[in-house]
């Protein structure tokens, strides 16, 4: 009797050890991205009040990073106006993720010497103008006039001085500042124009007379260039890879509500604009705004080249920043497997 109780003792563990094994082999054939770390306790998620970034308004008007997140995880949205404001807030790690521009996005990798953020995902293609009075009807015709664009070394200020480069344009002046401050001057016939994202290419065009001299996707091929791309920093990736993916599985939940619904999304956005600006866009702007963007967590990855050395044309920087390995779409590519969808390519910049 006592061999039997043993031989049942035994058996019994081989069997829990072979379920285990069973277990392990199952989990192994997660995505890499969902494994180690640990849930992040807070998550302080970086954005602008623009259209262009209509991905992050929508998720957290309809609290999809709340529920994707899950209850463990709280997630705290901080206001910005401009990229080079929220990169000296990444760079001083009192923020954890941010949709940001490519432009910026470049500058905080290459400020940390390539340590310090990682770009995870694509957010917004498209969705800047050069807009002007409706006597400007030529390049030539801005000499000696004031543009104005949101803040120097931001995606529309590096678009902006390499066009005029481009042009060969040596009288035309540059003014930074805020958006609304623009669309107030140019209404006051203080600024002949101004290189803007949207809504304020489209406030400007809608509620003040300007036209459009420049949409940047002429400038780009097939008309596709990352206009807003999301960031994370390097550590807070490292240390939590499962919060980094729930983040980007509500930018997809937001992107499929803006294709399956736009109406609804157009909404979203325009409720988080009144909440953060004091003021809804009108109905002409808002469609407008929509019809100059495409929401893809694709960052086109291959434009990055062309963008880092239009900073030394745009004299921004005096050399093209190196972007080896500032890519990491891990994650990324984990949540649209996951989701049935395409994955998408880092074009070799996820490599040092």
């Amino acid at each position: 009797m006592k061999i039997v109780r043993v031989l049942a003792v035994t058996l019994s563990v081989l069997a829990v050890a072979t379920a285990c094994s069973r277990a392990d082999r199952s989990d192994s054939s997660a995505p890499a991205a969902s494994t180690g770390g640990t849930p992040a306790t807070e998550v302080r998620l970086g954005y602008f009040p623009n259209v262009t970034h209509a991905s992050a308004l929508i998720g957290l008007d309809k609290g999809y990073f709340t529920q994707e997140l899950g209850a463990g995880t709280k997630i705290t949205p901080t206001k910005f106006n401009a990229g080079p404001d929220e990169v000296s807030a990444l760079l001083g790690g009192s923020l954890d993720i941010g949709f940001i521009g490519s432009g910026p996005a470049i500058n905080a990798f290459a400020k940390s010497d390539g340590n310090t953020v990682r770009l995870i995902s694509g957010a917004t293609s498209g969705g800047a103008q050069l807009v002007v009075k409706p006597e400007i009807n030529t390049p030539q015709d801005l000499q000696g006039k004031l543009v104005a664009d949101p803040q120097a070394g931001n995606t529309q200020d590096v678009a902006l001085k390499k066009w005029i480069a481009d042009q060969k344009l040596t009288g035309v002046n540059i003014q930074n500042s805020d958006n609304s401050v623009t669309l107030d001057q140019f209404r006051k016939n203080a600024i002949a124009g101004a290189w803007l994202p949207e809504p304020w290419s489209s406030r400007l065009v809608a509620d003040a007379g300007a036209k459009v001299l420049v949409d940047e996707k002429s400038l780009w091929p097939d008309g596709r260039f990352p206009t807003t791309v999301v960031v994370v920093r390097t550590q807070f990736l490292n240390e939590h890879p499962q919060t980094v993916q729930a983040v980007l599985k509500a930018v997809l939940d937001a992107n499929n509500l803006a294709a399956s619904d736009p109406n609804e999304a157009k909404a979203a956005v325009n409720r988080q604009l009144k909440s953060l600006t004091g003021s809804a866009l009108s109905q002409a702007v808002l469609d407008r705004s929509f019809a100059n963007i495409e929401l893809t967590t694709d960052p086109l990855a291959s434009r990055f080249p062309q963008l880092a050395q239009d900073q030394v044309t745009a004299g921004i920087a005096k050399s093209a920043p190196k972007l080896n390995g500032f890519f990491d779409l891990t994650p990324l590519n984990a949540v649209l497997t996951a989701a049935g969808k395409p994955t998408v390519s880092a074009a070799g910049l996820d490599q040092k």
